[in-house]
């Protein structure tokens, strides 16, 4: 039987594709056959620097992954901070494509976190946090929102941490996840009677490249992990995002979230697809029912944020 792809003729920029959720996001764009347009700064000739120094992912890498799942993949690399860099990209997709149907801003802090009261906290690293995880998201919607607002359509997907408005464990990492929802919220007002979507989605506990790394497993025996810490078994692959993603590109009434934000777990209790293994994780549940199990998950989490790559390698 042939495989449904929805968004077969779809445009998409997944900014911040290089690896974790971006990674997993793009892909399962192309698994529902989107053109994806992956974007990021490490390539095979631009190598990670600063935070995710050593890690061997490129953008090229994961577009090669969208060609794989069925859908087209296009790496161009991009400081999104930079934004005649980014005006360069959306022109480039007009010229390429003469359309852009959905965007998912999933770039990151991209610093190691001082887990400290915030009156302890170096300034100059937290400004830099909040300008790479939140400027360079307002830089790109910026310039790819006119694409959409011209053809009155169109979805924007800012990637979160977390459902509700708990605090996240420290200021500048809590106003970096919170600010993003934030932003889908404004944007979709000024969006609305244009009839393009933007609204924020939240994975749960990913196994991304470097959460495998730390608990010394792979995906293929990543149950192991729960000996470490029992909420491992409650993780999700940064796939079970991504097809959260593709759900809401493919629904036609997707406008009616705008401004929303929305969870990979509830949108898969909505839509009804699965992890790539077939199962279905809740990190949402899992979380809210054991209070020693929220303090394990968050200890863990925690750890695997904050040091830099060669501690966690």
């Amino acid at each position: 039987m042939k495989k449904k792809r929805p968004l077969q003729g779809k445009v998409a920029l997944v900014a911040g594709a290089t690896r974790g959720a971006g990674r997993g996001i793009a892909c399962m764009l192309g698994e529902a056959g989107a053109t994806v347009y992956c974007s990021g700064r490490s390539t095979r000739g631009h190598p990670a620097t600063g935070f995710y120094m050593g890690r061997p992912e490129t953008i090229e890498e994961t577009a090669e992954m969208v060609n794989r799942y069925g859908g087209t993949g296009i790496a161009v690399r991009t400081d999104h901070l930079v934004p005649e860099q980014v005006e360069a990209l959306t022109g480039r997709i007009r010229a390429e494509q003469a359309a852009l149907d959905i965007l998912v801003n999933d770039i990151s802090e991209g610093e190691t976190h001082e887990w400290l009261p915030f009156w302890k906290l170096d300034l100059d690293k937290g400004f830099r946090m909040l300008r790479s995880a939140l400027h360079s998201h307002i830089v790109t919607a910026r310039y790819a929102a006119p694409l959409m607002v011209e053809r009155r359509r169109g979805l924007i997907v800012e990637i979160g941490d977390g459902d509700t408005l708990d605090y996240r464990a420290t200021l500048f990492y809590d106003l970096a996840k919170v600010s993003v929802s934030r932003l889908a919220f404004a944007m979709a007002e000024d969006l609305r009677q244009h009839r393009v979507a933007a609204l924020a989605v939240t994975p749960g506990f990913m196994r991304t490249e470097g959460i495998l790394e730390h608990f010394g497993v792979s995906e293929a025996n990543w149950r192991e992990g729960a000996k470490k810490d029992p909420a491992f078994l409650h993780s999700e692959t940064p796939f079970f995002v991504g097809r959260a993603i593709a759900a809401l590109a493919a629904d036609p009434r997707a406008l009616r979230k705008s401004g929303g934000l929305y969870s990979s777990w509830g949108l898969a209790r909505e839509y009804g697809f699965t992890d790539v293994d077939g199962s279905r994780p809740d990190w949402g549940a899992s979380f809210d029912c054991d209070q020693s199990f929220r303090r394990s998950s968050k200890t863990g989490l925690r750890w695997v944020i904050s040091q830099p790559q060669e501690a966690r390698a």
